[in-house]
C-alpha cells in the first residue's frame, strides 16, 4: 500500500516530477564527470613505479640536460637503466592535432616502462629506422592510423630551416598496464632528432628528463641523493624525485584543478538539494488533506511519515540513476574529447558509487523535513489543509 501510495503522489504532478528528477539527473552526471576529472589527473601520480626515478634540471623541467650526465649516472649503485627523455611538442595539422610525443633511448624503453605492451608490430620494427615510432592505442582510435602510417609533425621546438614537418612511420602500437603511461602518447627514436640537430649545425644537444630504473630492494632516497650530489658542482645542476612526486608536480602545474572542480561540483549538489528540499515542502504541503484522510483510516504516524520521505528517495533515486547511466554511456565519447589534457579518463565504479550515495543524501535530507511535519500533524488540521 504505501509503495502505491508513494508512486500515486509522485505522478499527480507529472511535470514537477519529470523537471525535477531531469535535474538531479544532469546534476549527478556532471558530479560523475568532474569527479572522474580529479580521478584521472590523480592516477599518474596513484600509480606510479616506486623504482622509478625521473632527474631534471634543478632549475626548471624546461631546461635541458647534458648527453654525457646519462653515462654518469648508470655509474651509481643500484641504478639499472638510464633512458633519456625529449619533450617534442609537435602538432600534428592544425591546433587541435595535439598529443605527447617522446624522443627516447629505444632500446631501453620497455625495459624502464614495463607496462608498455606492443601489441602490433615489434621493438625490433621500431628500432629499424631512425623515423619510426611508436603510438599508444588512444592515438589509433583518434586517428585511425595504423603499422606503416606516415605521421607528419610540425614541433613548436624543434622547427625545420626549410620549414618542413618532421616525418614519422608508425612501426608499433602499444597498450598500457598502468595509468602512469597513457596510451594518447608517441615514442621516437631520440636520435631521429638528434642527426637532425647535428645535421643543420647545432652542437648543443640536451635531453629534458633521464628516467631512472633502479633495481629491487634499492634505497631510492640514497640514489636520488647521490644523482643530485654528483652534479651539484656541474655545468647543471639535476633534482631527482620519484616518479609519483614527479607527476604531483607536472599536475601541479595545471593549478589546483581538484578545489576547482570540486568547489563547482559542491555549489551544483547544492542547488539541486535545495531544489528538491523546494519540491517535496510543496509536495507535502499539497498532500496535507491526504494526510489526514490516512490517518482518520488509521494509518500510523509511521507510515505516513515513510510514505512522504519514500517519495523524496524515490524521486532522488530514479535521478541519480539516469544520471549514473548517463554518464557511464558518455565515457567513451568524453575520454576521446579530454584524451590529451587528461588521459585516463574514466567513469570508474568508485564515482559511480560515491555519485549514487550523494544522490541517495540528497534524497534523505530533502525528504526529512515534510516527512516529519506530516508526522506530526494532526488529523483535524489536516483535514484542513493546514500543513
Amino acid at each position: 500500500m504505501p509503495l502505491r501510495l508513494i508512486l500515486r503522489n509522485l505522478l499527480k504532478r507529472p511535470l514537477r516530477f519529470t523537471l525535477t528528477a531531469g535535474a538531479l539527473m544532469m546534476a549527478v552526471f556532471l558530479v560523475c564527470v568532474l569527479q572522474s576529472l580529479v580521478v584521472a589527473l590523480d592516477a599518474g601520480v596513484r600509480e606510479a613505479k616506486s623504482d622509478r626515478i625521473v632527474v631534471q634540471s634543478a632549475v626548471s623541467l624546461f631546461v635541458g640536460l647534458p648527453l654525457a650526465y646519462q653515462s654518469k649516472i648508470e655509474t651509481v649503485e643500484g641504478v639499472e637503466r638510464a633512458m633519456k627523455m625529449q619533450w617534442f611538442g609537435g602538432i600534428y595539422q592544425d591546433s587541435s592535432g595535439f598529443f605527447a610525443q617522446f624522443g627516447v633511448d629505444t632500446d631501453r624503453l620497455l625495459e624502464v616502462y614495463d607496462e608498455i605492451r606492443i601489441v602490433e608490430g615489434s621493438l625490433e620494427q621500431l628500432r629499424a629506422g631512425r623515423t619510426h615510432c611508436l603510438i599508444g592505442k588512444g592515438l589509433v582510435q583518434r586517428y585511425g592510423w595504423e603499422p606503416g602510417s606516415r605521421i607528419p609533425l610540425q614541433s613548436q621546438i624543434f622547427t625545420r630551416g626549410d620549414g618542413s614537418p618532421w616525418e614519422f612511420t608508425v612501426a608499433g602500437i602499444y597498450e598500457s598496464d598502468s595509468a602512469s603511461i597513457d596510451e594518447n602518447t608517441m615514442f621516437f627514436d631520440f636520435r631521429y632528432l638528434e642527426e637532425t640537430l647535428r645535421a643543420r649545425g647545432e652542437t648543443e644537444i640536451d635531453a629534458g628528463t633521464y628516467i631512472l630504473r633502479i633495481a629491487p630492494g634499492t634505497d631510492a632516497v640514497r640514489v636520488m641523493a647521490q644523482v643530485d650530489s654528483m652534479f651539484e658542482n656541474d655545468a647543471q645542476r639535476v633534482q631527482a624525485t620519484s616518479e609519483a612526486e614527479f607527476n604531483a608536480q607536472f599536475v601541479s602545474m595545471l593549478g589546483n584543478i581538484p578545489f576547482f572542480v570540486s568547489s563547482i561540483g559542491g555549489g551544483v549538489l547544492a542547488a539541486i538539494a535545495l531544489a528538491v528540499l523546494n519540491t517535496m515542502i510543496m509536495a507535502g504541503r499539497e498532500q496535507s488533506r491526504d494526510v489526514g484522510i490516512l490517518k482518520a483510516l488509521g494509518f500510523t504516524d509511521r507510515t505516513v511519515f515513510a510514505v512522504l520521505l519514500g517519495q523524496s528517495l524515490l524521486l532522488c533515486s530514479l535521478g541519480g540513476f539516469l544520471g549514473l547511466g548517463l554518464a557511464r554511456l558518455a565515457s567513451g565519447p568524453i575520454s576521446m574529447v579530454l584524451s590529451t589534457q587528461f588521459p585516463g579518463y574514466e567513469v570508474t565504479p568508485g564515482v559511480l558509487g560515491q555519485a549514487a550515495a550523494v544522490a541517495l543524501a540528497i534524497g534523505l535530507v530533502a525528504g526529512i523535513t515534510p516527512a516529519w511535519r506530516a508526522r506530526k500533524l494532526e488529523v483535524v488540521d489536516a483535514l484542513r489543509g493546514e500543513a
